[in-house]
C-alpha cells in the first residue's frame, strides 16, 4: 500500500469556468483497490498498536456493506492480525459481497442482533466481547475515535498545494471531518453528511477532539444525503454516470456521489465564490457498488 498513489486531479467543466472556481479532487482511491481512500488512515495507529501487542488481535463493527469491515480485514491480513467483525443483522443465507470479501481476507464474522448492534458502546457490551475474545483492540464503528480521527490527519500529508481555499468531505461518523479539523490550515472545511437527520456533527467532533476545533473553520451541507445513509435515488446515479462519462471519475452511492453532487450543486447557486479553489475528498469506497442492480452504472 503506497500512499504517494494518491494524486490530485483537476477537474475541468464548463460550470466551473463560468463561475470562475477551481476543483480538483484527492484521489484517495487510488491507494489501493481494498483499503483505499480514508480507511487506511483512520487504521493506521490501530494498527501500529495490534502489531505491537501481544494479542494481535483487532474486533471491530459493521453492517453487510461496510467498507470500514473490509478494509480491516484485508490491513489485518498482511501483518498477521487476527480480525473479528461484528456484524448488524441476523446471518442472511448469503453474504453481501462486502462480507464475502472480509471472510477471504481472514475476517472472523460474528451477526448480532439490530437490537444488540445499539448496545456496542455501552461498557457492558464490550466487557462481554473481551470475555468472548481476550485482550484485544477495540476500534469503533467507522474508526470513530480520537486514533481514528488522529490518523485521518495524516491526509494533509498529501496536499502539496496550500492554496486550496475550501477542503470538501463526505461525512459519516464525521471521523474523517475532525482530523481534517486538527490542522490549522485556515482553510474553510465542508461537510456532506450522508445520513438523514445527522445533527450532531459538531458533537461528534467535540467528543472526537475534545471540544478543540474552531468552529469558524466549518460548514455543512446537511441538505444532500437523498434519503439517508445508503440511500439513492436515480437523479444521483444519473448525476454518478455523468461524472464518469465527462471527467471519468468513479464514485459511490453511498459517500462520494453525495459529496460531489453537493459540491456541483453549490456551485451552481453561487455558494462559492469567484476564485474559490476547491478540494474535494475521494475517500474510496467504490466495493459498495456491488449492491446495485447490473447496467446501472456505466463504470
Amino acid at each position: 500500500m503506497n500512499i504517494l498513489n494518491a494524486p490530485v486531479e483537476i477537474l475541468n467543466d464548463e460550470l466551473f469556468q463560468q463561475k470562475k472556481v477551481s476543483v480538483s479532487v484527492l484521489r484517495l482511491d487510488k491507494i489501493h483497490p481494498v483499503v483505499s481512500g480514508n480507511k487506511l488512515f483512520k487504521l493506521h495507529y490501530f494498527l501500529q498498536q495490534a502489531i505491537s501487542s501481544a494479542h494481535k488481535t483487532i474486533v471491530t463493527f459493521g453492517g453487510a456493506y461496510s467498507n470500514h469491515l473490509v478494509a480491516t480485514a484485508f490491513a489485518c491480513q498482511a501483518p498477521g492480525l487476527k480480525s473479528i467483525g461484528i456484524v448488524r443483522g441476523e446471518k442472511p443465507a448469503q453474504l453481501s459481497a462486502t462480507l464475502q470479501q472480509c471472510s477471504n481476507y481472514g475476517m472472523q464474522l460474528k451477526f448480532i442482533s439490530r437490537e444488540a448492534y445499539s448496545k456496542k458502546e455501552e461498557d457492558d457490551f464490550l466487557s462481554a466481547l473481551k470475555n468472548e475474545y481476550g485482550e484485544c483492540i477495540i476500534i469503533p464503528e467507522g474508526g470513530y475515535h480520537a486514533l481514528g480521527a488522529k490518523g485521518a490527519a495524516l491526509i494533509y500529508d498529501l496536499i502539496k498545494d496550500n492554496s486550496y481555499t475550501h477542503i470538501c468531505t463526505a461525512t459519516g461518523t464525521a471521523t474523517t471531518l475532525a482530523g481534517l479539523l486538527l490542522n490549522d490550515s485556515g482553510k474553510k472545511i465542508i461537510s456532506v453528511p450522508v445520513l438523514k437527520g445527522m445533527n450532531d456533527t459538531e458533537k461528534r467532533i467535540n467528543f472526537l477532539l475534545g471540544n478543540n476545533f474552531k468552529t469558524d473553520m466549518l460548514q455543512i451541507f446537511n441538505e444532500y444525503h437523498f434519503g439517508g445513509y445508503a440511500k439513492k435515488t436515480e437523479v444521483l446515479t444519473e448525476f454518478m454516470n455523468c461524472l464518469w462519462q465527462q471527467h471519468q471519475l468513479p464514485t459511490d452511492f453511498v459517500y462520494t456521489a453525495k459529496l460531489f453532487f453537493a459540491v456541483f450543486d453549490k456551485i451552481k447557486s453561487n455558494y462559492f465564490e469567484e476564485h474559490s479553489n476547491i478540494l474535494c475528498l475521494h475517500t474510496g469506497g467504490l466495493q459498495g457498488n456491488s449492491s446495485l442492480p447490473a447496467g446501472t452504472l456505466l463504470f
